[in-house]
């Protein structure tokens, strides 16, 4: 681990190497797992705001449990999640070209809302957590990314970097560049 201002870094993130790859995931992490994509409260203000505009993206049974349940739950961890239709898809989540897609990404390629997607979905497959007042980074290593990891591994390309334009929304260009820095350490060790 990596203590880097007011976070602490898996040294995944320079080891892993990772480039999503959707014509083989076909979009999985949209519709796996026990529960929907972590929330932060701003972003269930920002979704709730852009909400109009999404639904022209959404699935009839996505659009169905957002007038049932709305789009966002409170997991067992007591975390902000999306809501899930049949505990299985996103809410968000809708098949374009066989693939999985996300709605509110969709609106905002379509230039409807300036909200991109949620920052847990923008940061995957590294999850954020807490240690004391520290933000912890860490790689959350699934099967249904292995075509991620075989790309990645050929183009080369480390898990920060594929994450560069996530982290920087997260943390600021500053703290990347610092970023960039350790890493051009480790390769020198």
């Amino acid at each position: 681990m990596i203590h880097l201002d007011q976070t602490i870094v898996s040294l995944d993130l320079f080891n892993e190497h990772f480039v999503c790859d959707l014509p083989n995931c076909l979009g999985s992490c949209c519709v796996e797992g026990d529960y929907g994509a972590p929330l932060e409260k701003d972003e269930v203000i920002m979704i709730d705001e852009s909400i109009e505009e999404i639904k022209p993206f959404m699935t009839a049974e996505g659009l169905e449990l957002l007038e049932s349940k709305g789009f966002y739950e409170v997991d067992p961890d007591k975390e902000l999640v999306t809501t899930c239709v049949d505990r299985r898809d996103c809410v968000f989540a809708y098949t374009r070209k066989d693939i999985y897609a996300c709605a509110i990404e969709s609106a905002f390629e379509d230039e409807k809302t300036t909200f991109r997607k949620p920052l847990s979905c923008h940061l995957y497959p590294v999850r954020l957590g807490k240690v004391k007042e520290l933000v912890s980074l860490n790689y959350n290593e699934w099967s249904i990314c292995k075509p991620a990891r075989i790309s990645g591994k050929n183009e080369g390309v480390p898990l920060y970097v594929f994450l560069k334009e996530a982290l920087i929304r997260r943390f600021g260009m500053d703290w990347y560049t610092q970023l960039e820095v350790v890493a051009d350490e480790l390769k020198e060790m």
